[in-house]
């Protein structure tokens, strides 16, 4: 936790840019009865029946002082999707000479799912662009890519969507709008504070 909170404490460097990843499951659902539009005086009908058509995943990566994000949506949450969007997240920041990367202990989230998707040189020049920095189990709500996964729950998905494509389409304009917004995360959160909130998480040393 603590080496997370000490990367949140730096100042922005474009050179080496702080970035947090998250991903989370989105459920497709479709209507069986056509819904009633909204009249003057009358709300907008839809029927409690629904169908489910799967379930899609939204990867996404946000790098907080700059209000910036990139969103992407999958089918699975595979080894190789993690792979591909690490390395999308790495084409984002050509200039940079080294990516800090923030996220959690998910099964998927390790270097060896770098080897699975692409040959070892490649695998290797994108693995030396990061550093990455793990939350603790239990810890991800240290993780800031959350907050923009809470957002985008609110704001762009808070409804039925029976495709995968629709999915894509709302989350991109999303994306759009938040990056021309410059969207910032202002975190608080400190070391300090973690030593007296959360005491009870530290071990117990007798003087």
């Amino acid at each position: 936790m603590e080496n997370v909170l000490d990367e949140y404490k730096k100042p922005y460097d474009e050179k080496f840019p702080l970035v947090c990843m998250d991903e989370s499951p989105k459920q497709l659902i479709g209507e069986t009865r056509e819904e009633i539009q909204m009249e003057a005086g009358s709300e907008k009908k839809i029927d409690s029946e629904y169908v489910r058509n799967g379930v899609c995943e939204i990867f996404i990566a946000t790098e907080p002082l700059a209000g910036k994000r990139i969103v992407k949506v999958t089918e699975r949450r595979t080894k190789k999707d993690w792979a591909e969007f690490i390395k999308e997240i790495s084409d984002n920041y050509k200039d940079a000479e080294k990516i800090t990367l923030v996220m959690d202990n998910l099964n998927t989230h390790c270097t060896g799912s770098l080897y699975d998707k692409f040959k070892p040189e490649e695998a290797k020049r994108i693995i030396e662009r990061f550093n990455f920095v793990f939350t603790p189990k239990h810890g991800s709500w240290l993780n800031m890519a959350e907050i923009e996964l809470n957002v985008i729950q609110g704001q762009c998905l808070n409804r039925r969507i029976a495709d995968i494509e629709t999915v894509k389409k709302e989350v991109k304009h999303w994306e759009n709008y938040r990056n021309n917004k410059n969207a910032k995360i202002n975190w608080q959160f400190t070391n300090k504070d973690a030593r007296i909130k959360l005491k009870k998480l530290y071990p117990s040393i007798d003087d």
